[in-house]
């Protein structure tokens, strides 16, 4: 289920003339019965709506004045959102117009064209009012205040998100209330400008309208109206231009612009280190936040970091709890929940996944959040010979993104529920291939069993899209980039912990050494204390230049170092110096950074973890 409430005007909405007719509190009752809650939003003081309106009972919230007053009809309690009116201006409104102006708790009303008369008197007093047109309706309310802000106290309190709920209203003062939603309906007697500015408009006029959205609403969940909204879907990239559509495409740039619907979709991005799948996974989890999801990173390896619009749970001292986790998901203002397991055993790591998976699901039943369950290196939480696999991974996991580096990596029970296909890389023609077999789904009859010639050498950032139960064959993609510029690895690997696995070890020629750099901070301090042989055995075989290739995903910095190796000019002691440069001029050292596991020990002879 998408859509967990229907928030909706009152007059000429809900009620025509005040009054709602018996048929549209039937549907209203529906509506409460299927577990979805409805939200009254209404610009008339709370007061008037209680006399002239007999089922509030039916409404999880009320919000009235346009936002100003918040009411709990289980309860009877009433909550104040906005400053009462300034008394000098009520004392003014009265002197100069009496009985023409009506004062609430929150709100100042009155009809055209006494508007007037409230704008000269805000003018004259240098006050900070809006006012606000519903019809021949007018309303002044203190900045800020409007139907979207008294809906989002009122869905604080229920635990939703706005993404989540549908909204409907007739007139000028609805246009916040639509904006604020996942979906915003007009009923067939709105205004010309508000049927404009929703999603959908309904056939029948008011009650009649609100009904028909509500038997639509339980049928089908409003399936059809999302899939033709823009504003549930994001984008991904645009498909390689030919030489034959080129000038078109440049004349019309959204005809080959592919897009990922907001819910509904299993999606895996495949890639080895250094293809852009970092880049590629920012950019889709800034639009998806930005398109109000809220978002759970499960972070096996630490590469999130606490932001303005992420916090992380857990860390290389401490292992996150289900339970921590939850309950900051529970708060639909957290839009990114990162939860990093660095602490958490790597064979621990799937059964804790799981378990945390369970709780996600029953949140989602509840609320529909979070809206996207993301797998960071996600072949440490369904790995391929995980044989609790399909017991423990849900049959349904909705709404998902998985990032890993091969689909073969992947537990099969995983990748059957998988969707949509981005793979990047040279090989990424043959992680297709890879997925079809693990999850034993047909290739598209275009692709076979061989390479496309049309479809070889992607480039950096570029992926190949193929939806799954899609007949039609892989397209190249440009995966769009993120709008921010922000290196979200950059901490991990500057000053972070990197698994053993991803580490570097200086060992030398007959492997006397065992000096483990965990991070780009310690490659230096421990590049700057190894004897000149040891560095120099690591150099003459590319040690470096592989490492920050494949291991910390800079294809930049190991093009710097592999130029530096091949230099036969340079000496170790110079070598060194322009390698731990190069690493400088792009990442930030730590000040005092600390020391713990420096010169652990690690199982690989060679000079680098495979």
């Amino acid at each position: 289920m998408q859509f967990f409430a229907l928030a909706t005007d009152y007059d000429n909405t809900l009620a025509s003339d005040g009054r709602v007719a018996d048929s549209t509190w039937e549907a209203v009752e529906r509506l409460r019965a299927s577990g979805r809650h409805a939200i009254l939003v209404s610009g008339r003081e709370l007061d008037d709506l209680l006399a002239i309106c007999p089922r509030l009972d039916l409404f999880s919230r009320v919000v009235a004045e346009n936002g100003g007053v918040l009411h709990h009809p289980a309860t009877g309690a009433r909550r104040l959102l906005a400053p009462a009116p300034p008394e000098n201006f009520v004392a003014e409104l009265r002197r100069r117009a009496p009985g023409a102006f009506g004062i609430g708790e929150t709100l100042v009303a009155t009809v055209k064209p006494h508007e007037h008369i409230a704008l000269d008197i805000i003018r004259d007093l240098g006050l900070g009012l809006q006012i606000i047109f519903n019809g021949d309706a007018v309303m002044i309310v203190a900045p800020g205040i409007s139907k979207a802000s008294g809906l989002q106290a009122a869905l604080d309190e229920l635990e939703l998100a706005p993404l989540n709920v549908v909204s409907v209203g007739d007139a000028e003062n609805d246009h916040a209330l639509l904006s604020a939603c996942g979906l915003g309906i007009a009923v067939g007697n709105a205004l010309p400008a508000l049927k404009k500015h929703a999603d959908a408009v309904m056939h029948a006029a008011a009650g009649s309208g609100v009904a028909e959205l509500i038997g639509m609403l339980l049928a089908e969940d409003l399936r059809p109206i999302t899939a033709l909204s823009p504003r549930h879907r994001i984008l991904l990239g645009t498909r390689r231009a030919s030489q034959d559509n080129q000038k078109s495409n440049e004349q019309d740039p959204e005809k080959n612009q592919e897009w990922l619907p907001l819910q509904g979709s299993v999606s895996l991005l495949v890639g080895p280190s250094g293809c852009g799948k970092s880049t590629a996974t920012a950019g889709m989890l800034e639009r998806l936040a930005c398109a109000g999801c809220q978002l759970c990173v499960i972070d096996p390896e630490g590469d999130y970091a606490n932001d303005d619009t992420t916090i992380v749970l857990g860390d290389a001292d401490s292992a996150p709890s289900v339970e921590e986790v939850v309950q900051l998901l529970t708060r639909p203002g957290r839009p990114v929940v990162a939860v990093n397991l660095l602490r958490v055993p790597q064979a621990d790591r799937p059964g804790f996944c799981a378990n945390l998976l369970l709780h996600v699901q029953r949140l989602r039943t509840r609320t529909g959040r979070p809206h996207w369950v993301v797998f960071d290196e996600a072949h440490h939480l369904f790995p391929a010979a995980w044989e609790g696999a399909s017991q423990a991974i849900p049959q349904t996991l909705e709404t998902a993104l998985a990032v890993t580096v091969s689909p073969d990596q992947l537990a099969p029970a995983f990748l059957r529920q998988v969707g949509v296909v981005l793979a990047m890389g040279d090989d990424a023609e043959e992680a297709l291939q890879r997925f079809a077999s693990g999850s034993e789904r047909p290739l598209p009859p275009a692709m076979g069993p061989g390479p496309t010639t049309d479809l070889s050498e992607l480039k950096r950032g570029e992926a190949l899209l193929w939806r799954v139960s899609e007949a039609a064959a892989p397209q190249a993609v440009c995966l769009e980039p993120g709008h921010k510029e922000k290196r979200r690895h950059l901490r991990k690997y500057a000053e972070g912990l990197l698994i053993p696995e991803r580490s570097f070890y200086f060992r030398g020629e007959h492997g006397k050494l065992n000096l483990r750099a965990h991070n780009l901070v310690f490659f230096i301090e421990l590049a700057q204390g190894i004897d000149a042989d040891t560095w120099q055995f690591h150099r003459l075989r590319g040690d470096y230049s592989r490492w920050f290739e494949e291991q910390i995903g800079d294809a930049d910095l190991a093009s710097e170092a592999r130029a530096v190796e091949r230099d036969d000019a340079l000496d170790a002691c110079e070598s060194r110096v322009r390698i731990c440069a190069a690493i400088q001029a792009r990442y930030t050292q730590a000040e005092n950074p600390s020391l713990p596991a420096v010169l652990a020990g690690g199982q690989k002879t060679g000079g680098m973890s495979d």
